[in-house]
């Protein structure tokens, strides 16, 4: 695991040595409050909570018109978490509108925007069982306009789906420069996320030819290791969204079964290994979303990132360093005691003022809060990317839930990409493919961790005009 993580860095061999301090050298931490509340036994709690299952964050990717949402709404059809009525009524209106084909897609695009364009903007949350776990699934937006969006919820995903169209020409289209299937995937490698599943869809339309499946998989499994997946962790599974075949069950059409032999939609992603959760660290919550609720309080949500939390705790909030206290806890809906490492949760929160609180503050324990700062070294690797990068260059830091604007302050060296030695000190410029360790100036403060101590909250995408440019880690808080 600890190989994979950093093959994201350094694509051509997975040895780095600078990022891959070992995070188990970290002492696990207790939370010590002063009060006299009973400290639950969070390993216990767990076991007993999800029934032996596991959890999983599970984000659905790839190029626009893929068929995203219609494959993973017509899943949850057949899973039964849509009712029937419902269903015949998205049919009908879909009807009206034009859109049949769009029926199943309504189910995870809600709103009026993203059915009326046809289009996911926003990334839609939904949960789901499998035999041996329980999803939480992001339908992330495909279209190159929504890729912040995108990022958010690829930064909160443990796995991910990537479904490409398999139809001629639609493929290449979604693979090719400009689509969005490469920049995707590159994304989710970079944001930490180790296992993929291949849905190629819309298979029913090149009627289930063999070889158009060997075609698709061959160019994406070559560009997927380049892009540090491993291939044993990279399945690919044939679909159809539409139709429904090979998702709940294993398909019965004969033109498919003659060659594929592999399991269905639904059985791969109970086959996805869940991620070591940070249950024994500080408590941590990236906000994702802040709200008014009815009482007296607000609610903030977010995934917890590591650590875990109680009602009646207090926290701290950073940047703004306030504190409050957490009066209620909502999981999947349902108001809770206790949540931990993995939970997308919603917290009502009393004490203090909700204009200080905005998306992308982190809320962590008191006793071993996160540092905020406005500038820090980072080790960085570039994509393909044609403009040199310069001291002074603007960049926007895609980090968490947030997107900040920032300044590469200095360039400080360029790196050997398998052995991580320097190669150069003070490098005049950055140009495609390097790794280098540089500086970066935000212009607000952000609150985040070093790599080696929280590799999830250590990781962010720098991006100019449109373009990621680069992923990185980081390496030093300087402020």
């Amino acid at each position: 695991m600890e190989e994979a993580d950093n093959s994201a860095l350094s694509p051509a061999s997975s040895n780095t040595s600078q990022v891959s301090e070992d995070l188990n050298s970290t002492p696990s931490q207790g939370k010590s409050s002063g009060k006299s509340k009973q400290k639950i036994n969070i390993k216990e709690e767990l076991e007993k909570r999800q029934g032996g299952k596991q959890l999983l964050n599970l984000v659905v990717i790839g190029h626009v018109d893929a068929g995203k949402s219609t494959l993973m709404g017509h899943l949850l059809y057949l899973l039964g978490h849509v009712n029937k009525r419902t269903m015949h009524k998205y049919e009908q209106e879909s009807k009206k509108a034009g859109k049949a084909s769009f029926a199943y897609a309504w189910v995870l695009d809600e709103t009026g925007e993203e059915r009326q364009r046809g289009v996911t903007m926003d990334v839609g949350m939904t949960k789901f069982e499998t035999k041996r776990k329980v999803i939480t699934l992001m339908d992330a937006p495909g279209h190159r306009d929504f890729i912040p969006n995108m990022i958010t919820g690829a930064a909160q995903a443990d796995v991910a789906i990537l479904v490409v169209d398999a139809s001629r020409g639609e493929f290449e289209a979604g693979f090719e420069a400009g689509g969005q299937t490469r920049e995707h995937a590159l994304l989710v490698r970079s944001l930490g996320v180790t296992q993929l599943a291949v849905v190629v869809n819309k298979m029913d339309q090149v009627n289930w030819q063999e070889e158009r499946f060997r075609e698709v998989t061959s160019k994406l499994g070559h560009f997927l290791k380049q892009a540090g997946f491993k291939d044993s962790d990279v399945s690919y599974i044939p679909t159809s969204g539409l139709s429904g075949e090979n998702l709940a069950k294993k398909s019965e059409v004969n033109e498919l079964k003659s060659w594929y032999k592999g399991p269905c939609l639904i059985d791969q992603i109970d086959l996805f290994k869940a991620p070591q959760r940070s249950i024994d660290k500080p408590f941590r919550l990236c906000a994702s979303d802040v709200f008014k609720d009815q009482g007296s309080g607000f609610c903030v949500t977010g995934k917890i990132e590591a650590g875990y939390v109680q009602t009646g705790d207090r926290l701290q909030v950073m940047p703004p360093n306030e504190t409050c206290s957490v009066k209620g806890i909502t999981l999947h809906d349902e108001a809770v005691d206790w949540a931990t490492a993995g939970d997308h949760v919603s917290l009502t929160l009393t004490g203090v003022d909700i204009i200080k609180i905005n998306v992308g503050c982190v809320f962590c324990s008191l006793s071993e809060p996160i540092r905020a700062c406005t500038r820090f070294r980072a080790r960085v690797l570039l994509f393909n990317f044609d403009v040199p990068v310069t001291q002074g260059f603007p960049v926007i830091i895609h980090y968490q839930t947030i997107s900040e604007p920032a300044t590469i302050r200095k360039l400080i060296s360029v790196l050997h990409k398998s052995t991580g030695e320097v190669v150069k000190k003070k490098p005049k410029c950055l140009t495609k493919g390097m790794n280098a360790i540089i500086e970066l100036q935000t212009q607000r403060p952000v609150a985040l961790e070093l790599y080696k101590d929280f590799k999830e909250l250590g990781r962010f995408m720098l991006r100019y005009s449109g373009s990621s440019i680069a992923a990185g880690v980081v390496t030093e808080i300087k402020e």
